[in-house]
């Protein structure tokens, strides 16, 4: 189903409402047709309230029908999972949270939306005049009088309205964190002289991992104490850990030889052809280019022999077998200049009629500006710009290698018709289209199956425990890999196509041994090695993470110990280290030259005020510094009210991210989607 943008573009007002409406219907069909009315498991929590797999289904289905989206891949599918949890997110834990706030939208601010005096982008991008871009009130007028008499039209309705009143709501909400969000006179001050000063100057320093770690001690109880103090730091999300082996399904010397063999058999048949479509449609390796193209656009290996009229190939290139012949040969403009009008398919007397008109002195610019849907380059006279004749395919080819400078066209393909003036045509040079053979190297039959008997045998040997997994891959001669996989997650990272393994995964228990999964080209075999549930990383998982914190700061006391002296060299002398410089550091430097990433240093010279003074010891990430400054250079960069504009929109931002983060975190949001998508 084509996306409701797509189809405001192309077709206009009318056929978005339609599909408006046909889309509620579409989603209210899926709970029958997946037959949740006995079975709807749960897949997340929200504030207490349960997820129903149903119901995230709906979620998930009305923001792909929105984005136009065809969930080509993992990737794709991923944004449009994220998309839908957060709709979810915002009915079960924002919306209630206004409730208790007051935010509400009152009747005259549902009327001002709806006429269009606040439109809200769900009403917009649906009534929004694809024309002149505005908001479309005789649309949303034709609508609602259809509605009276149509229960889809209700239906779409209902939920287009209360999508716009959330809209609002988030609006009305974000309007209060920014109006907390306030810069002050001293800020806007300290941040114009931090962004207009530089410091220049000298350091010492030591780094802690000179000193032993013999030399400080950390107990169990201090670890212990730290994690009880800084409980919120190890936060984490739920986890499954799991190890797994990967059966890799590679060509074997034989299957390299009977696919050389199949491919010069092909190529007999390929290089004695008269009729190269008929072959291209009985060969499933086969194709027919959808362009022409020039010597410039192929390889050079390709280039000579196609362009010579003759058969390049069979060769074996990039893990695969190519053959190409040439199907086709135009004497055609390497580029042309190309002005457009797009109407709907529905407007096909109109094009004829802007066709005559167009071919009898109408201005094209003109003609564009006001008729064509097409906003993106109707704006500007329909000018799509120079384009190589090879960017045409499909129903364009035709009509524009015939066509000359100043010629206009009509052009029928898909859902449009398009009026194409040819204002630029360069000087015609040889183009070609290609019939092509490929078959890409890969494993017979005999070989997966082979590979597939080998996870098979290992599957039964490794059944019971985590170690007898592990004896099994031993006699296998493979390496387990290990993999955690979050809440909510839909892959493992590395692992190519691994969804079905981490939906088994998050419902598998302790010590299960997973099915042979066919991952990418290879079979995988796992088991399931810990079940982490605990929304706070437990204190032996951070045990060694809090010890190397504390070693930092008992370390750094152990240097302090060590300081003397009133100067640099003096310090630099009771620490064995040397005298150093550092030029240009600025407040928002990211490091400093011969030291690194060093945040409480450069924060420590950005506050500096005077010069030759030595300062008190740092306490940095990885060692104990002072310094002296010996210049500070003043530059014009950046005027108060700038910084003013800068500092403001950053508190903004910061509080706005910051408070929805707090309302997630403090609704403690389980995502169990795992286990099903």
């Amino acid at each position: 189903m084509a996306s409701l943008n797509t189809l405001r573009t192309k077709f206009g007002i009318v056929l978005s409402v339609i599909i408006a409406f046909a889309l509620l219907a579409f989603i209210l069909s899926l709970k029958t047709d997946l037959g949740f009315s006995g079975n709807d498991p749960k897949v997340g929590v929200m504030d207490g309230d349960k997820i129903r797999y149903s119901e995230y289904l709906d979620a998930y289905n009305a923001v792909r029908e929105q984005s136009g989206a065809t969930e080509a891949d993992d990737r794709q599918a991923d944004m449009l999972s994220g998309a839908a949890w957060q709709t979810l997110v915002s009915r079960h834990v924002m919306k209630p949270g206004f409730e208790k706030m007051g935010i509400t939208v009152t009747e005259p601010e549902r009327l001002a939306i709806i006429s269009g005096e606040h439109p809200t982008q769900a009403l917009y991008q649906i009534f929004a005049d694809p024309r002149t871009g505005q908001y479309n009130v005789a649309a949303v007028t034709e609508f609602l009088a259809r509605a009276e008499s149509d229960p889809r039209a209700q239906q779409a309705w209902s939920y287009l309205i209360a999508q716009a009143r959330d809209e609002r709501e988030v609006a009305k909400y974000l309007g209060l964190v920014r109006g907390g969000s306030y810069v002050n006179a001293l800020e806007v001050a300290n941040g114009t002289d931090a962004a207009n000063r530089s410091f220049s100057g000298k350091w010492v320093g030591k780094k802690y991992n000179t000193v032993p770690d013999s030399l400080v001690d950390v107990s169990d109880a201090e670890i212990k104490a730290y994690y009880k103090q800084h409980r919120e730091q190890f936060r984490q999300t739920p986890s499954r850990t799991l190890s797994y082996v990967v059966f890799e399904v590679t060509p074997t010397q034989q299957d390299m030889e009977a696919l050389e063999q199949t491919v010069r058999a092909v190529n007999e048949e390929f290089s004695a052809t008269d009729d190269l479509r008929s072959f291209v449609r009985r060969n499933r390796n086969a194709q027919i280019a959808d362009r022409f193209v020039t010597a410039a656009q192929l390889p050079d290996d390709e280039a000579g022999p196609l362009m010579a009229g003759n058969q390049y190939g069979p060769t074996l290139k990039n893990n695969e077998w190519t053959m190409a012949r040439v199907l086709d040969t135009r004497m055609v403009p390497d580029s042309l200049g190309i002005r457009h009008i797009v109407l709907p398919y529905t407007e096909d007397k109109l094009a004829d009629s802007l066709l005559t008109a167009l071919r009898g002195g109408a201005d094209f610019a003109e003609t564009a500006r006001q008729y064509s849907v097409y906003e993106t380059t109707a704006q500007n006279g329909g000018d799509v710009g120079v384009l190589p004749f090879s960017a045409f395919t499909g129903d364009f080819i035709e009509p524009l290698a015939a066509a000359r400078q100043g010629d206009i066209v009509k052009i029928a393909s898909g859902d449009a018709v398009q009026l194409m003036q040819i204002y630029r045509a360069d000087k015609p040079s040889k183009h070609i289209r290609i019939a092509s053979v490929t078959y890409p190297v890969e494993a017979s039959e005999a070989t997966r199956l082979a590979a597939h008997n080998q996870a098979g045998i290992f599957s039964v040997n490794a059944k019971g425990s985590v170690d007898a997994f592990n004896e099994a891959a031993a006699a296998a001669a493979v390496t387990p890999r290990v993999a955690t996989v979050q809440e909510g997650e839909r892959a493992i990272r590395g692992l190519e196509k691994s969804r079905e393994l981490v939906r088994w995964a998050n419902g598998a228990e302790r010590n299960d041994i997973s099915e042979i999964f066919n991952v990418g080209n290879d079979y995988v075999v796992a088991v399931l090695t810990d079940i982490d549930d605990n929304l706070y990383a437990p204190v032996s998982k951070v045990s060694t993470q809090i010890r190397n914190r504390l070693l930092r700061d008992k370390k750094y006391e152990y240097i302090l110990r060590d300081v003397q002296g009133t100067t640099l060299d003096e310090v630099a002398a009771s620490l064995g280290s040397e005298v150093a410089p550092f030029e240009h550091v600025r407040y928002g430097s990211f490091y400093v030259n011969g030291i690194g990433i060093e945040p409480r240093l450069i924060g420590a010279i950005a506050a500096t005020t005077g010069q030759g003074t030595l300062s008190a010891p740092v306490k940095g990430l990885s060692g104990l510094y002072l310094f002296e400054v010996d210049d500070i250079a003043v530059e014009e960069k950046q005027t108060p009210e700038a910084e003013r504009v800068r500092a403001q929109a950053a508190a903004e931002q910061a509080a706005q991210q910051g408070a929805f983060n707090a309302i997630q975190q403090l609704a403690e949001i389980r995502d169990l989607r795992g286990m099903y998508f």
